[in-house]
């Protein structure tokens, strides 16, 4: 979820704790400032001993809640916290960030149901950089991803809610003398309906201080909710339509410098000549900054940054990866995964069943290219770097881990720097690293005062952390019944797990790269998945919206539809005759295919050949099932035309939010199965912009209709299942309507090939 400085990463403060065992609730207190401060574990940790915890100041602990946390009893550690006022208001402290994927919205429905709260007065206040207070067990750190966000607080939240609405009811009974049971909260007022009398929250908040949690709540069920599962407003919404919200590019401070920077276009090029006066005579520069592979260019605003550096002509030594190329790349994986992998499924005998005489064996070899994000808002960040303390001022996925990096670059102690968080205009894992921040703050040493670093579109996509290039072999055995009996897959590709969290890699499988392969819900006898490592050279590798998944779904989809041509079997109905023991993925699957009218003739259409394709997954544990519809000129072009997602995702939330994110995964996904790859020569990426890295256009945009399916299991991940389950159905309709099979992507390239 990161760039070579890996080692600068490496350190104690930046990298994730241990997950800790179970907390309770903690007591509440009076908070200064006319509001109520209740500290609770988010994810019902156990505290840590005393001696192993280090406390925070109090502004580090909640940020602009300062003054509350400084009146709790001391030697108490929060992972979260709800505050209320005297208004009534109130606050969800929360770790989680928004970059579009509705926490800022579903989050503060999970406490309003069970609290009672009025959701249009729930407020969020970013949590600041801590990762002993606001670590995710799930992924191991104060991190946003891996569709984790309501999947991680879905029970804690509720009972957080739950209990602290116990103790205002609590305090209103007790000052009306009237049972509890004759109370109830609607919309953060509590009423008596037998004396006609009610005060909202704020009127209470002193006596529910005095109050003690109770150890357990019963959780409303589900046929009881007022809040989850309606379709709801994005309460960030607003904010983004009248331009108030603030992103990380937004920062503003006085006497700030904004510099345009330069990377060595080769990875690990070194700097070795900067034409400086040309560059400091251009209008509005400042300086001109040099560390060991970058130049960067500081003026009073980016287009004289962005001049400047272009008069700098800044030059480089390539260094060791000056011949790297796509093909080379590609030629040493294709050799490396002919190698025994790690075993990371393995029933039956696979390897026998497929050596074994009778039935037919099919084999094949898929690819899936390098990716880069290409956010909408360009890598940035701004830096006030000062003897006694350093202030950052970024979006990012993973605070702690920037506020560590900076720290051991600066040397100063963790607590001295801050980091200052913001809406992020695209995540999609680019976010989860801090290579931007390590070059802001080495930047920042050279410079007096508040500097912003901006990466130009063309530095940000020759210059990200790209999602990884796979090699998979494929290998099945049919029976005389055209049944499969054995199935294996080895995967080969580099490990991003074993950068980012080592500790997740075990017996030499990264489980990321597996993920969607390794838990396969088809029922073969015989199967086997395998994972070799190699890390390519050039180039640095990091998650990208769906990662392992992105790839082991296109790859076992297509795989599987490949059988299904052998066998001569409909596709539907093959996949249905191995599903009969993972019912969830066979009812979105009978789901999607019910509303896209698999079955029934497309409507042609001149010049060109039509066709619809499908696919089913199970990742991020959610279920999923697209089917699409594309038409293929004859020039190659593919035109997707329709997609119908049925999506099994547990409890929803908020089911527009689930909608949204199906949509715009699933334009995501397709962007980057029609026509996007990164490819390198002479050690540089080719790639330079929108233009030769495209992104699917309003007018290329498919009808999609998502279909929800009802389900009363825990919620599973939305933010990423539909970036991955569209480039099997697209590359499945363009088999059906061509007859040429996808086995590499992009599908554009392979059109043109074929």
């Amino acid at each position: 979820m990161t760039q070579e400085p890996q080692d600068t990463q490496d350190t104690q403060d930046a990298q994730p704790p241990k997950s800790q065992g179970r907390r309770q609730l903690l007591k509440a207190g009076a908070a200064g400032g006319g509001a109520l401060l209740f500290g609770f574990s988010l994810f019902g940790c156990s505290k840590k001993p005393e001696g192993d915890r280090k406390e925070p100041p109090p502004e580090q602990a909640v940020g602009q809640a300062a003054t509350a946390v400084s009146n709790q009893p001391p030697g108490l550690a929060h992972d979260a916290f709800i505050r209320i006022d005297r208004e009534g208001i109130v606050t969800l402290i929360i770790h989680k960030v928004e970059m579009g994927q509705g926490t800022f919205t579903s989050m503060p429905m999970l406490l309003a149901e069970e609290l009672g709260a009025d959701l249009t007065k729930v407020k969020l206040e970013q949590a600041p950089a801590d990762n002993t207070l606001y670590a995710d067990p799930m992924l191991g750190g104060q991190v946003t991803g891996g569709s984790t966000s309501v999947r991680a607080a879905w029970k804690p939240l509720r009972e957080a809610g739950a209990k602290v609405r116990t103790v205002l009811v609590q305090a209103a009974s007790d000052q009306w003398k009237v049972p509890v049971g004759e109370l109830k909260v609607v919309a953060g007022t509590i009423r008596h309906d037998g004396s006609n009398r009610s005060m909202h929250f704020g009127e209470v908040v002193d006596a529910a201080s005095k109050l003690n949690f109770p150890a357990t709540v019963k959780l409303k069920d589900a046929a009881d909710f007022t809040l989850i599962g309606k379709s709801l407003k994005r309460l960030d919404s607003p904010a983004k339509v009248n331009g108030s919200a603030l992103f990380g590019i937004d920062a503003r401070l006085p006497n700030m410098g904004i510099a345009a920077v330069a990377a060595s276009p080769v990875m690990g090029g070194k700097v070795t000549a900067v034409d400086e006066q040309k560059a400091m005579a251009v209008k509005g520069v400042r300086q001109v900054l040099r560390i060991e592979g970058a130049v960067a260019v500081v003026a009073d605003n980016f287009w004289s940054a962005k001049q400047g550096l272009a008069a700098a002509a800044p030059r480089f030594d390539d260094g060791a990866n000056a011949a790297v190329s796509t093909q080379s790349i590609v030629a040493d994986m294709m050799k490396v995964s002919q190698g025994t992998g790690a075993v990371a499924r393995n029933e039956g005998d696979a390897l026998k069943v497929l050596d074994a005489s009778g039935g037919r064996r099919i084999d094949a070899i898929y690819e899936v290219p390098f990716l880069a994000h290409a956010t909408m808002e360009p890598m940035n960040c701004t830096v006030d770097l000062r003897q006694d303390g350093c202030d950052l001022w970024v979006g990012t996925q993973v605070p702690a881990l920037a506020q560590g990096a900076a720290a051991k670059l600066t040397g100063l102690p963790i607590e001295k720097v801050k980091v200052h968080n913001f809406y992020l205009g695209g995540g999609f894992g680019r976010r989860l690293e801090v290579d931007n921040v390590i070059q802001a703050v080495a930047f920042a040493k050279l410079h007096k005062g508040p500097l912003k670093i901006v990466w130009t579109r063309e530095e940000d996509i020759q210059h990200d952390m790209y999602r990884p290039y796979y090699v998979d072999r494929m290998s099945a055995k049919l029976d005389e019944k055209g049944i499969p009996s054995a199935w294996f897959h080895r995967v080969t590709g580099s490990s991003i797990m074993a950068r980012f969290a080592p500790p997740l890699v075990k017996n030499g499988v990264d489980p990321d790269a597996v993920e969607a392969a390794a838990d396969l819900q088809y029922t073969i006898p015989a199967m086997r998945v395998e994972y070799v490592r190699h890390e390519p050279p050039g180039l640095a590798t990091a998650f990208w919206r769906g990662v392992g998944p992105t790839h082991n779904v296109f790859v076992v989809e297509s795989f599987i539809d490949e059988l299904a041509f052998a066998s001569k079997t409909d596709p539907v109905a093959f996949r249905r005759a191995l599903l009969q023991k993972s019912p969830r993925t066979l009812a979105v699957l009978n789901v999607a295919a019910e509303k896209a009218g698999w079955g029934k003739p497309l409507k042609p259409i001149a010049g060109r050949k039509v066709g619809r394709g499908v696919s089913t997954q199970f990742a991020f544990g959610s279920y999923m099932a697209q089917v699409a519809e594309v038409s293929v000129g004859p020039d190659g072009d593919v035109q997707l035309h329709r997609v119908v997602c049925a999506v099994d995702c547990g409890q929803n939330i908020n089911p527009d939010t689930i909608v949204a994110q199906m949509e715009g995964g699933i334009v995501f996904g397709a962007s980057a199965a029609l026509w996007d790859q990164i490819t390198l020569d002479k050690g540089r990426v080719q790639q330079t912009n929108f233009s030769d890295y495209r992104v699917m256009r309003m007018n290329e945009s498919p009808t999609i209709e998502v279909h929800l399916v009802k389900s009363g299991d825990e919620p599973g991940g939305i933010g990423e299942p539909g970036t991955a389950g569209i480039a099997p159905a697209l590359s499945n309709a363009v088999f059906a309507a061509t007859g040429t099979r996808i086995r590499k992507l992009p599908i554009g390239e392979q059109l043109k090939k074929a």
